[in-house]
């Protein structure tokens, strides 16, 4: 079984409610109008279709409006996601949603009543009677402090202590933290307003206790597993943001799928897809959405997203 992630850059519907962005209410000066969703549609689609996951998480997605026209577009295109869920019960601009092979129950984790925090995705699967949970993320920005994303790691962790012991379970999703979030937010007063304590590494515990990022030798029972360790440090990035590479969408596993004698994670299955076309000509920037450089500003309907897709392949049974 193959599951990936993938922020799709801001898919919205052509239906105005009020929360949109302002260059995404529909059919203004930024021309949000059918032709640039549609062509935002088959683009995304050809993505997830390229990559032809069992399951697949998405984040910023607006509706289930939007989502279901997605699922139908990956039809059109020849794949076929029987299940769909999305978070929303809170009014966030962008959600969390999930496209599925597999039938599927759905919860939400609140965070907090801030307008800007987007509640995490629960899904439940099952796969021959044996339960996979997903939990779907997509944590504040980097334009706010850490303390901001600690709220959605230490909800996240009170939900991971209920599941039974041994529960086979991903944290998926763009978390806007960096695989070692704990030693390179360290200088940046901006963000570091925690004493050094981070979401995805400290609360999250995908690091040991000397501070370093747990291996497949060394992960214990009580943590959890980074698949960003599966490649080699130059190839562990999914974002580009002022020519920096960094790693801010993430698969983190369970201690479970590490035993390879029952459900596990295929050794070296773990990627970040980097297909050509999601990348500008030089290949140095990523071809995310597209708009205008001259004035009024609008949408050009040409483009992918500002982040990769990454996936991995697992054995369930």
């Amino acid at each position: 079984m193959k599951i990936a992630a993938y922020n799709v850059e801001n898919l919205f519907d052509l239906k105005y409610n009020g929360t949109e962005y302002n260059e995404y209410i529909p059919n203004t000066i930024w021309k949000w109008n059918k032709k640039a969703y549609r062509a935002k549609l088959k683009n995304i689609a050809k993505v997830i279709v390229d990559i032809n996951p069992d399951i697949i998480a998405l984040t910023e997605i607006e509706s289930d409006i939007a989502l279901k026209d997605l699922q139908k577009e990956i039809s059109r295109q020849g794949l076929y996601f029987r299940y769909r869920a999305i978070a929303n019960k809170k009014q966030t601009s962008v959600k969390n949603a999930i496209l599925s092979k597999y039938p599927l129950r759905k919860k939400e984790i609140y965070i907090s009543h801030s307008r800007g925090t987007r509640n995490i995705l629960e899904a439940k699967i099952s796969i021959h009677g044996k339960a996979l949970f997903i939990f779907v993320n997509h944590w504040k920005a980097k334009s706010g402090p850490e303390s901001k994303r600690i709220l959605y790691a230490k909800a996240l962790k009170k939900r991971l202590d209920t599941l039974p012991s041994g529960s086979n379970y991903l944290l998926m999703g763009d978390f806007n933290a960096h695989y070692e979030e704990h030693k390179t937010f360290l200088k940046k007063r901006k963000h570091n307003d925690t004493k050094g304590i981070t979401g995805i590494n400290h609360i999250l515990k995908t690091i040991d206790t000397n501070g370093e990022l747990y291996t497949q030798d060394t992960l214990t029972k009580e943590g959890n597993y980074n698949l960003w360790m599966e490649l080699p440090k130059e190839q562990r990035w999914s974002h580009i943001y002022k020519g920096q590479k960094e790693a801010l969408d993430h698969i983190i596993i369970s201690p479970a799928l590490l035993n390879d004698t029952t459900s596990h994670y295929i050794q070296g299955s773990f990627q970040s897809v980097k297909a050509s076309y999601l990348f500008t000509k030089n290949g140095k920037k990523l071809y995310r959405w597209q708009r205008s450089r001259s004035r009024p500003l609008h949408h050009t309907a040409k483009g992918y997203s500002d982040h990769l897709p990454i996936s991995a392949q697992f054995y369930l049974h």
